[in-house]
């Protein structure tokens, strides 16, 4: 099998400036509907790529925010197959709602999911904006989110789960509901473990910053150092940002912090225990050091693999779309991890409450972080089984390509190139 890239030119579109080629390279959240509606225009360059292959694939496998591909898919006669970076939860938490919105989405009230077989309440300031607010005639965002991006979505083949068997398969089938007729779901997740090594691709010398050194120094001392990453698409207020250094201070314990913020600094003395990174970093290197204890994110599901692929336990932080249901998946579901507590109309979590938190996660003889550590071990156990030979997720891979070959006749699979 052989593996290649091919650039597909992404055209200027006005008025995104020059040389903006995803979205965390956006200068500020409002051109985020333009990039969206310029992606689009990939649809004839892609169309050609297609149609130069000397053989048509299976299927294809596209991001869900790719909507283009899907209408190329079934110009060609070809299944596109959306992949979903999201859970199962959160996906068909999203879906009931927004087919079967409540009254209200009142903040603080408990609102009951329609047709989830378990787990089947969530606050409403956990249900993102663009279920919220689909409806607004006034928000172009999500109405070209509901009417472009989720019609594509739903009419897909199929769709693949970054996800694994003891964490979603229970929502599969409710899942599988919201798409056409025949649609499957398959959890093939954790996807980077695949190779067989969460490190796998990851090299020392990968790491300019110079963090994995830094955290040797401290391996004396296991599971003392605090990890803090908000990922590359939350846009966090520096006065958050100078709470969280305080909290993070107030704390007393080590931490290694990475901060994309180039204009801002810290309004306290950091001292020397402590670091501070705005490069590159080897995230599932540093995730995977004995010498780091917990992991401070924003609850994206890629960072929430990564943390229990590396058994450290999570301060779930969540910042936008789904993340606020992942928290719940992360702290209330699975055990694994402690949530900062978000209030309606607070904008800024207070230095001190990020300090009992941080001390509520790394407090090696508290009962409650003794059986963090325990769940998240047991998840690395059910994720490197799952993608293991016979796994629950190799198998779903192995079964979806099975299920691919079906569909065709002898006559289209004679044209089609035994890929996927």
């Amino acid at each position: 099998m052989s593996v290649g890239l091919v650039a597909l030119l992404f055209s200027s579109f006005s008025p995104l400036p020059e040389g903006i080629e995803s979205t965390d390279a956006l200068p500020c959240p409002s051109l985020h509907l333009t990039f969206m509606e310029a992606m689009g225009l990939l649809r004839g360059p892609f169309t050609e790529f297609l149609a130069s292959l000397p053989s048509l694939p299976l299927a294809l496998v596209s991001d869900f925010f790719l909507r283009f591909t899907r209408r190329v898919a079934a110009n060609a006669d070809v299944h596109r197959i959306v992949f979903n970076s999201m859970s199962c939860f959160a996906s068909v938490i999203c879906k009931a709602l927004a087919a079967s919105p409540p009254a209200s989405f009142e903040p603080e009230t408990m609102i009951q999911v329609p047709n989830m077989p378990v787990h089947a309440a969530v606050r409403a300031e956990e249900v993102p904006n663009g279920v919220t607010k689909r409806a607004d005639p006034d928000n172009p965002f999500m109405r070209f989110f509901m009417d472009e991006i989720g019609d594509s979505d739903v009419r897909s083949w199929g769709v693949l789960s970054n996800s694994l068997d003891v964490l979603d398969a229970a929502y599969v089938s409710a899942l599988e509901l919201f798409y056409e007729a025949g649609a499957r779901a398959w959890l093939v997740g954790p996807l980077f473990m695949a190779a067989g090594d969460m490190l796998n691709g990851e090299k020392k010398e990968q790491d300019p910053e110079g963090c994995l050194s830094w955290l040797d120094e401290r391996a004396a001392h296991p599971g003392s150092v605090v990890y803090v990453s908000f990922g590359t698409q939350a846009h966090i207020t520096y006065a958050q940002l100078d709470e969280l250094v305080h909290g993070l201070v107030q704390s007393g314990h080590p931490f290694l912090w990475v901060v994309r913020f180039d204009t801002w600094s810290p309004s306290v003395d950091v001292g020397p225990n402590n670091r501070i990174i705005r490069g590159w970093f080897p995230q599932r290197s540093i995730l995977a050091h004995k010498a780091v204890g917990g992991f401070v994110n924003h609850c994206g599901w890629n960072f929430v693999m990564e943390s229990l692929a590396a058994v450290k336990p999570m301060l779930a932080w969540p910042m936008i779309t789904e993340q606020h249901l992942n928290a719940r998946h992360v702290a209330n579901i699975l055990d694994a991890g402690v949530r900062i507590a978000l209030k309606a109309g607070v904008d800024v979590v207070r230095s001190v409450e990020v300090e009992e938190k941080v001390w509520e996660l790394m407090d090696a003889e508290c009962k409650a972080a003794k059986q963090m550590r325990e769940r998240v071990a047991w998840a690395q156990q059910a994720a490197k089984s799952a993608v293991s030979h016979g796994g629950t997720s190799a198998m779903a891979l192995l079964k979806l390509v099975e299920d691919l070959h079906e569909t065709y006749d002898d006559g289209v699979v004679g044209k089609c190139a035994n890929s996927v």
